[in-house]
């Protein structure tokens, strides 16, 4: 059973969060961490099912990451309390996700960016009406951002 959860979340849940998922999850699995903490996404307007941009999945695979397994979905009231992390890929979609979080939960919600890395406080831009180099630009800020967290999770949950 994990430990510790981490949902990312955008506005489709096809270009930006699942790439996040499976980079969080390749970062925690390379550290041994991948049975302690679980990763999944999601998007505050995704529609069920669907497989990621096929430039999010290709620009993936070129840099050793597996997306293919990921499916869409929409974030749903129970991921507010069911996940102990979640990361808004913009301000936009962190705005929808404090709205309809209770308060109780909102210390749950922030950026990815948000997490130490060299782009803190910044959104990771949406690459889905851009060309290839728009989902290059996001791998960078997402690797970044995932090295730093997979490097929180293993302080905070130690080794075994």
């Amino acid at each position: 059973m994990p430990e510790f959860s981490v949902l990312m979340v955008c506005l489709g849940n096809i270009c930006r969060s699942p790439t996040a998922e499976g980079v969080l999850r390749t970062k925690l699995q390379r550290l041994g961490l991948e049975q302690r903490v679980r990763v999944e996404s999601a998007g505050t307007h995704g529609e069920k099912g669907g497989e990621p941009d096929a430039r999010a999945l290709a620009a993936a695979a070129k840099r050793g990451y597996d997306l293919s397994r990921i499916r869409s979905r929409r974030v749903v009231a129970a991921d507010l309390a069911g996940y102990d992390l979640v990361l808004a890929m913009d301000s936009d979609n962190l705005d929808f996700l404090r709205e309809t979080c209770p308060p109780e939960l909102q210390g749950r919600i922030r950026l990815l960016l948000d997490d130490g890395a060299p782009d803190a406080g910044r959104d990771v831009p949406d690459p889905y009406y851009g060309g290839p180099a728009g989902f290059e630009h996001v791998l960078d800020l997402i690797e970044a951002a995932c090295d730093k967290l997979a490097q929180d999770l293993r302080d905070r949950l130690g080794t075994s």
